[in-house]
């Protein structure tokens, strides 16, 4: 038997006591409110847990201990340099041993590849999922700077988080390319062995702006 026979089968078994006569028509549609809450009351809560759930490490903190956490993110790694995209805020630009790099103009793959780390905001973050979303606004740069260093601490306000996809897409701009990060860079092999790191960032550290 093939998978398609075992699907169909299935759906034949479900649709058994279903009259002849009766009709899709003949029901009304189930109601979907895509704000409906449930992804519970916190959301911000719950995109720490779901985002530490994927292996982040993840830290909420007030605004004025946020370059603190940026830089203790660095130090824990021992980063030596700093990818900073364009458009990102100047005082959440932590002091350090590293060398910051400018992506203007833009950095060569060879330049990217030998970097530690990389800074940025995003464009918003799914609670639901505990994912961060990257659209190249200001203060992301180019997608090819969250792919190649290998930490990628990334900066979320708290108003930025929303319940769920649905919430966030409609919030996004349609045009723009969109990055959707959910924990760091991870594969298997057909063993279930867990591989960190091979499709970008091994590390991810997620800054979140508590409000005060």
């Amino acid at each position: 038997m093939s998978g398609r026979d075992t699907v169909l089968g299935a759906i034949r078994s479900a649709l058994a006591d279903v009259p002849d006569a009766e009709t899709p028509d003949d029901h009304s549609p189930v109601p979907y409110d895509p704000r409906s809450p449930h992804s519970g009351p916190d959301v911000v809560e719950l995109f720490v847990e779901r985002a530490a759930d994927y292996r982040a490490t993840v830290v909420r903190v007030p605004p004025s201990e946020a370059v603190a956490a940026v830089g203790r993110a660095l130090a824990r790694t021992g980063a030596k340099s700093l990818v900073v995209p364009p458009g990102f805020p100047e005082d959440l630009v932590p002091e350090g041993p590293w060398s910051r790099l400018a992506d203007t103009p833009p950095l060569t793959v060879r330049q990217l590849d030998a970097a530690d780390a990389v800074l940025t905001t995003v464009a918003a973050a799914i609670a639901l999922t505990g994912t961060v979303v990257l659209d190249s606004g200001p203060g992301q740069g180019r997608r090819v700077l969250t792919l190649l260093p290998d930490q990628h601490v990334c900066v979320v306000r708290a108003d930025q988080i929303t319940a769920d996809v649905p919430e966030a897409l409609s919030l996004l701009h349609p045009r723009r390319p969109l990055t959707l990060v959910s924990g760091p860079s991870a594969t298997s092999d057909i063993e279930l062995d867990r591989v960190e790191g091979v499709h970008g960032p091994r590390t991810l550290d997620i800054v979140v702006i508590a409000h005060e």
